[in-house]
């Protein structure tokens, strides 16, 4: 475990580290004039990627869920495998579709910027 909170507290220092090198706006653009909306897709890019973060984990722990009573059903009563695995496989369909769901409002928001008017 010490090893795992080392590794991530090093990511960490490393994301705070290099931020500003990232998110630098370069000379010709300060000297226009014309704001660049850096601070929006920084917290765009951060919110997306806690979203979809989010996302992936409670859909992971739904399919996890799933697949465990799945596998105790069947256990306890092979005849009706069948039935079961149908249930099974429609359930894990629908818990993707809401990971995709999730990837969509993501891509919509880093690529169409939505709030494009509100930012000018």
């Amino acid at each position: 475990m010490k090893k795992t909170g080392s590794v991530v507290l090093i990511a960490l220092t490393l994301l705070v580290a290099l931020a500003p090198v990232c998110f630098a706006e370069e000379a010709a653009a300060a000297t226009t004039g014309k704001s660049s909306n850096i601070f929006y897709y920084a917290m765009a890019a951060l919110g997306c990627a806690v979203g979809m973060g989010l996302a992936a984990l409670g859909t992971g722990v739904g399919m996890g869920h799933g697949l465990g009573g799945a596998c105790e059903g069947i256990a306890r009563n092979p005849g009706v495998m069948p039935k079961i695995m149908t249930t099974l496989i429609i359930g894990l369909a629908m818990i993707e579709s809401l990971a995709i769901y999730a990837l969509v409002v993501v891509l919509i928001i880093i690529f169409v910027n939505p709030f494009g008017k509100l930012l000018q």
